[in-house]
């Protein structure tokens, strides 16, 4: 079944409409947490085009989501000295411009090879300019980075997280759309194309190489204008944008999203800088457990969030409501106490290891009690170990009672 295109624009409609409305409902401090998410998404559809689309898996994409993010800081440093007319709302074009060059000179070596080794080209591109960015004063900064002051423009002083937030989900929409014009363009089907066959293309009289370059070139364009959005947003930026970890969370987002989805990037990005906003300031653990959350996304949704949700919203109607009612019901509670027991065992262990908590013990003699949900456990204590044990084990049970009946519904629809 298919899902009708005035319901996908309809709930488009409410999501722009939502989107535009969030910010005067949010604290200054969540609505920076929003902009962070609008940001986070446009990189991750920038990445897609390259490896959702293209099949070109880019380690380093992170080099031009920070050279924009520098070329904006640089626009804005000569809009603020008056050498350099530029209204604040274009700023970002700089880094788009940025992103679109280096992307180009960088995308002409990196496509000369494919699979692993395009990767590690592109690895190592990234690499170098985070490795030269703190020694080079002068365009990056050094190891202190740049700053600079937003202007104001037409009445708006771009001093308020909500003008910022604004400013930022304006370009997010102009560049998610322009992305999927892209998809539908002959171009875009000649990218899908060469991910499924280069070979083919080539017989068809295209040439993969120039094509893979152009296709490189756009996605670092989109990946330099997220850049320099971040740079308008913070009024800075620093040599650490060139590092490994920009690259592996992009990476992460668009995995977890669904890169077989167009949307499902931005989902996956959103989502992710949500989960850290929110859990960072609960638990030092928390990238472990994005890490985990990766891992089972993989395991149970190989197509990702958005892949997940877009099968299920194109077999709801065929479903029986109240069965898949029963389904959820019982699998929603049994994932939320395994998940609750694997937190429980993580914080336990993450301060019993800790050497915070190994030096306190020495230095007393005696264990201290560890604080999981509200609550102080002993470590020595049996009770400890066996709340976890009967949250899994409540857990699975729950989940093996709706594997049991969703086969026997299905047994059932097919015996009609």
């Amino acid at each position: 079944m298919r899902i009708g295109l005035g319901r996908v624009r309809s709930w488009l409609g409410l999501a722009g409409v939502l989107l535009t409305l969030l910010p005067f409902a949010l604290s200054p401090g969540a609505t920076g947490a929003a902009t962070s998410m609008l940001i986070a998404a446009l990189f991750a559809l920038s990445f897609n085009l390259m490896i959702g689309q293209g099949g070109m898996l880019s380690f380093g994409h992170a080099a031009y989501f920070a050279v924009g993010a520098f070329a904006t800081v640089h626009a804005m440093m000569a809009v603020e000295r008056g050498s350099l007319w530029l209204p604040t709302p274009l700023l970002p074009l700089a880094g788009a411009l940025a992103g679109l060059v280096v992307g180009a000179v960088a995308g002409y070596f990196a496509t000369l090879r494919s699979g692993v080794y395009f990767a590690m080209v592109t690895l190592a591109i990234a690499e170098l300019f985070h490795t030269l960015a703190p020694n080079i004063v002068g365009l990056f900064g050094g190891e202190s980075g740049l700053s600079a002051m937003r202007q104001p423009w037409l009445g708006l002083t771009f001093g308020s997280a909500r003008e910022v937030y604004g400013l930022v989900l304006g370009w997010a929409v102009l560049a998610g759309l322009a992305l999927y014009l892209y998809t539908q363009t002959p171009f875009g089907r000649l990218t899908l194309a060469l991910r499924d066959n280069e070979r083919r293309v080539a017989f068809l009289g295209f040439n993969p190489h120039r094509s893979k370059v152009l296709i490189f070139t756009i996605s670092a364009m989109f990946a330099g204008l997220a850049g320099g959005l971040l740079a308008v947003a913070n009024e800075s930026a620093n040599y650490v944008l060139f590092g490994l970890g920009y690259s592996a969370n992009v990476v992460l987002h668009t995995f977890i999203g669904g890169s077989t989805v167009f949307l499902g990037p931005a989902l996956g990005a959103a989502l992710l800088t949500l989960f850290g906003y929110v859990t960072s300031d609960l638990t030092r653990l928390w990238l472990l457990y994005q890490g985990l959350l990766f891992v089972v996304v993989m395991m149970f949704m190989p197509l990702g969030v958005g892949g997940f949700a877009l099968e299920k919203a194109k077999t709801a109607r065929s479903a029986d409501v109240s069965r898949s009612a029963v389904v959820y019901g019982l699998r929603v509670p049994a994932l939320g106490l395994v998940a609750a027991g694997t937190v429980f065992v993580c914080e336990t262990l993450g301060v019993l290891l800790s050497r915070d908590y190994l030096a306190q013990t020495e230095r007393l003699g005696k264990m201290l009690p560890i604080s999981v949900f509200g609550r102080g456990w002993m470590p020595n204590a049996p009770i400890t170990w066996l709340a976890p044990l009967a949250l899994f084990a409540l857990g699975l049970l729950l989940l093996r009672l709706a594997d049991r009946r969703a086969t026997a519904d299905s047994m059932a629809e097919s015996d009609r």
